[in-house]
C-alpha cells in the first residue's frame, strides 16, 4: 500500500462512499471564525504534521506554530514517506513512521524536534501509528499478524514487546490514558463498521467505548480525560466527536460538510488540531483548530496540499 493510500485507511472508501459531492467552498459549521488571534501566539512550532501535494506525492514532516506561519520542514526524505507523527512527552523528540519504496513500510524511527538524530526503533517493520507513552519510556504501534493489524507495546529502545490484542479485525491508532493504564484505539471490522475500544494494559481486559455498527477512528486521548475522535455519521461526512473514557456524553463538535479526522489534542485539554478536507486526492487538504466545544473554528494550513495527522505538543 503506498502512502498517500495509507492515509485514506482513517476513513473507509466503503464509509465515504455515502458522501454527497462537495467542494471546498462549502459552508462550514456555525460560528467558525478565522481569528488567528484565538489560535495562540506564533513562532512555536509546536504542531508537527505529515504533508503531500500533487506534484510530491513522497510525505515529509513539518511543524507549524498553532498561531499560523510558514510550516517547517522538518525530513527530507524525496523517496521515503514520513508519516504519522507523535511528540514525545517531553517535547524533545518524534516518533513516526517510515515507508519505503515500492510500498514497503520501514517501521518505527525517532527523532529530535528539529529533525535531526534519527533513530530506528528495532523490531518494529511494519508498524505504523505510533504513540508514545506519557513516562516517556514506552511506544504503542499497530503491526500485521496475519491478514490484521494488531496493537503492541514495547520499550522505546525496542525491547520488552507486548502484543496486547488478539482479534480477527484490525485493531489501529492507540492513545495513551493521561495515567498512562490505558489505551484507547479504534477496532475495525470486516464490514466496514469501526469502533473506539478502550484495554488496561495490566489486565488486557477491553472494554467497547462507542457503539457497533459506528465508523469511528483515530481517537485521541486527552489530559483532561476525554477522547475525541472522527465519526462518519448519518450526513456521510467524517465530524470529529467527543466522548468520555466510559463512553458516557458523546457529542459532535464539528458539522461541516466536509471530512474531518485525526484529530489532536492541545496540552491544556481546550483545543483541537484536525485536518479537513474532501474525499478524494483532487481536493486539498488542511489543518483546522477548534475549540472543545466546536467554537472558534481557524484554518491553519492554506497551500495547495494534503496535510495530514497532525499531533500538538505535550
Amino acid at each position: 500500500m503506498s502512502g498517500t493510500a495509507r492515509r485514506r485507511a482513517a476513513v473507509t472508501a466503503a464509509a465515504l462512499a455515502m458522501a454527497v459531492p462537495l467542494t471546498l467552498g462549502a459552508a462550514a459549521d456555525a460560528g467558525a471564525t478565522g481569528a488567528a488571534a484565538t489560535a495562540g501566539a506564533a513562532g512555536d512550532p509546536s504542531i508537527v504534521f505529515a504533508r503531500y501535494t500533487a506534484a510530491a506525492s513522497i510525505e515529509d514532516l513539518y511543524a507549524v506554530s498553532p498561531g499560523g506561519g510558514t510550516p517547517v520542514k522538518l525530513t527530507h526524505t524525496p523517496t521515503v514517506s514520513d508519516v504519522m507523527p507523535s511528540w514525545s512527552p517531553d517535547g524533545k523528540r518524534v516518533a513516526f513512521a517510515r515507508y519505503g519504496s515500492g510500498g514497503a513500510i520501514n517501521g518505527i524511527w525517532t527523532m529530535t524536534a528539529t529533525g535531526t538524530g534519527l533513530k530506528a526503533v528495532p523490531g518494529t517493520k511494519d508498524a505504523t501509528d505510533p504513540a508514545w507513552s506519557p513516562d516517556g519510556k514506552r511506544i504503542a504501534y499497530d503491526k500485521p499478524v496475519g491478514s490484521q493489524r494488531e496493537i503492541y507495546v514495547a520499550d522505546i529502545d525496542g525491547t520488552h514487546v507486548t502484543r496486547l490484542t488478539h482479534t480477527a479485525a484490525d485493531d489501529l491508532h492507540p492513545t495513551w490514558s493521561p495515567d498512562g493504564q490505558y489505551l484507547a484505539f479504534n477496532r475495525a471490522d470486516a464490514s466496514g463498521n469501526s469502533r473506539v475500544m478502550r484495554i488496561r494494559l495490566s489486565t488486557l481486559a477491553q472494554t467497547a467505548v462507542t457503539a457497533a455498527g459506528s465508523h469511528d477512528w483515530a481517537p485521541d486521548w486527552s489530559h483532561s480525560n476525554r477522547i475525541a475522535f472522527s465519526r462518519v455519521d448519518s450526513s456521510g461526512f467524517a465530524h470529529l466527536y467527543l466522548v468520555r473514557p466510559d463512553g458516557t456524553g458523546v457529542h459532535r463538535i464539528t458539522a461541516a460538510r466536509l471530512n474531518d479526522k485525526n484529530p489532536s489534542w492541545s496540552p491544556d485539554g481546550s483545543r483541537l488540531v484536525f485536518t479537513r478536507g474532501g474525499t478524494d486526492d483532487a481536493d486539498p487538504e488542511h489543518l483546522f483548530l477548534v475549540r472543545a466545544d466546536g467554537t472558534a473554528l481557524t484554518q491553519l494550513t492554506k497551500t495547495d496540499s494534503h496535510d495530514l495527522e497532525a499531533d500538538w505538543r505535550p
